[in-house]
């Protein structure tokens, strides 16, 4: 099992750990990580991990690990880079001291874009039925038939960006959730069950006077206030079918 710091700080950038197990793919798997492994459409991060004598090994991708039925297991499984897998093989053995660091400036833009994608369910007020999270644009497809504006769209994530509404990690019980299931915007992908809790991100509604932007289980990483999200815009719009409206985001040039 990997503690994932990642979860209560978005913004750790590396940490120690030690390897706790090298898959058969040749990927490894830490004690502790603050990589956040590809799930709830956000791709996962990218880095290195450094060992004690200096050399580096170059993390390519991030996934959650799976057991041998394919099921998910609490495991995080750094990748390495195809050119390091054979060459640096047999320094990875159990118990060896790394330190994780992610590529922040990558992770960073997701974050920023990730929080874009929640300020845009606030506008578009419909049921997702697919996303993609990378660092270079985002995607939301909503269930809906109506026409979407692409400069209406800009201009609203502009002004919520601009009323610098703070996010924060919350959790719900898995009764609450059942009591309003109206939370969950995702038609595709349920927040996990199992622990009692489930992860929520919060967009304003911080205090009586302040209006409530956003709130729904989120996995994924953020920023902590949207007026650090910056100039994100509406690049395309697109009818996927007669009952998809394809929003897609990316930074403005």
């Amino acid at each position: 099992m990997t503690q994932d710091l990642f979860r209560q700080d978005a913004y750790l950038r590396e940490c120690s750990a030690r390897i706790t197990a090298v898959t058969d793919a040749g990927a490894i798997v830490l004690d502790r990580s603050v990589f956040y492994p590809q799930s709830g459409g956000q791709a996962g991060d990218s880095g290195v991990l450094v060992l004690a004598d200096g050399s580096s090994v170059a993390i390519a991708d991030t996934r959650k690990g799976k057991d041998a039925d394919g099921h998910a297991t609490h495991d995080i499984v750094h990748i390495p880079a195809p050119a390091q897998q054979d060459e640096r093989a047999a320094q990875w053995l159990p118990g060896t001291a790394v330190t994780a660091r992610i590529h922040w400036e990558r992770r960073h833009r997701m974050m920023r874009l990730h929080s874009t994608t929640h300020l845009l369910c606030h506008l578009v007020p419909h049921l997702v039925n697919g996303c993609s999270i990378t660092p270079d644009y985002a995607r939301l497809d909503f269930a809906m038939t109506d026409p979407l504006d692409k400069e209406t769209l800009s201009a609203g994530i502009a002004a919520l960006v601009a009323a610098a509404h703070p996010l924060s990690v919350g959790s719900i019980s898995d009764e609450e959730l059942d009591a309003n299931p109206a939370l969950v915007k995702s038609m595709s992908v349920q927040p996990p069950r199992g622990t009692g809790r489930i992860r929520t991100i919060r967009i304003g509604g911080h205090s009586a006077s302040a209006a409530l932007i956003d709130l729904q289980p989120c996995g994924g990483t953020h920023v902590a206030n949207t007026a650090e999200i910056g100039a994100v815009v509406v690049t395309k719009i697109e009818k996927k079918s007669a009952t998809t409206r394809r929003v897609i985001l990316g930074f403005a040039p």
